[in-house]
């Protein structure tokens, strides 16, 4: 059975809709990549999230078309019912540098067009990100990217790059954040220009899943303590990208629907936070 959260979709400040809780594909292998994804799609998964840096662009298209092309796909979904994402692997000055990768992105991918295109991180400095958002203006513009965003970005990263009256406003802003990591002064900013947050590690990569505090909560609300995170995170109004290869983990992270955290018990788990990063934080860069 299709857990019913997976068919919740979030509205973005442009009107258009992005699935609530997808499949991130960080760390993942070419070929897990293509079981995983479609695995992903027949419990009922409809969002995808890759990059150029993962290296299974390729292998992550081909699963999606290969599952909408196969008897599996029993409810007749079309690509149009399908949400990818992917990213830049870095910023650059070249304009037309920039603009070539993206097009390399769709390519790949071999979907026809990409959903949502992220500057993966602030790194290159002020023009090499000015310069790569107006690739990404571009390239939407020429229907290749139905909608832009950025990821790991700072306070000071948003505030510059809405201070440059940008053609189109980013959409989404993709960092790391769950109850140890809450980044209360980056999803601020964000809210003040309307971006929503994706939050990547959103289980913290199973670095707190035996805190007492979460083990207590998990208990109250007899669930995992993955799915507290999960939820957690869609409690806050998120976009949520847990991530596993195996199916039963898969369907247990967007199972969440049978239960409410409290608003005390969301206060709690906000003040767990230490400022706990998993892998890295480009949030500060200059």
């Amino acid at each position: 059975m299709t857990p019913p959260l997976l068919k919740s979709r979030v509205k973005l400040a442009n009107g258009m809709t992005i699935p609530q809780i997808q499949l991130g594909l960080y760390m993942v292998s070419r070929r897990d990549a293509k079981t995983s994804v479609h695995s992903a799609l027949e419990i009922g998964y409809r969002g995808f999230d890759c990059a150029q840096m993962y290296g299974n662009e390729q292998e992550a298209g081909k699963a999606i078309k290969d599952f909408l092309n196969s008897e599996a796909n029993t409810e007749r979904l079309t690509r149009e019912d399908i949400f990818y994402t992917t990213k830049l692997s870095s910023n650059s000055t070249s304009f037309d540098a920039v603009r070539k990768s993206i097009t390399k992105s769709v390519q790949a991918s071999g979907l026809g067009y990409v959903d949502l295109f992220l500057l993966h991180s602030p790194y290159g400095g002020r023009q090499a990100r000015l310069t790569s958002w107006k690739a990404v203006e571009q390239a939407i513009k020429d229907g290749e990217v139905k909608m832009g965003g950025v990821s790991n970005y700072g306070v000071g990263h948003i505030e510059e790059l809405m201070s440059s009256s940008p053609a189109i406003n980013p959409v989404i802003n993709q960092i790391e954040v769950h109850p140890f990591n809450t980044q209360e002064e980056i999803r601020a900013v964000c809210a003040k220009y309307d971006i929503t947050i994706e939050a990547y590690a959103p289980l913290a990569r199973g670095m707190r899943m035996k805190h007492p505090k979460i083990l207590e909560l998990s208990r109250k609300h007899r669930c995992s303590p993955a799915q507290l995170f999960v939820k957690w995170s869609l409690q806050h109004n998120m976009v949520t990208l847990p991530k596993s290869v195996k199916k039963e983990r898969i369907i247990e992270n967007a199972s969440v629907e049978g239960f409410e955290i409290s608003q005390q018990d969301m206060a709690a788990m906000d003040d767990l936070d230490e400022n706990l990063v998993t892998d890295w934080d480009p949030t500060d860069a200059p």
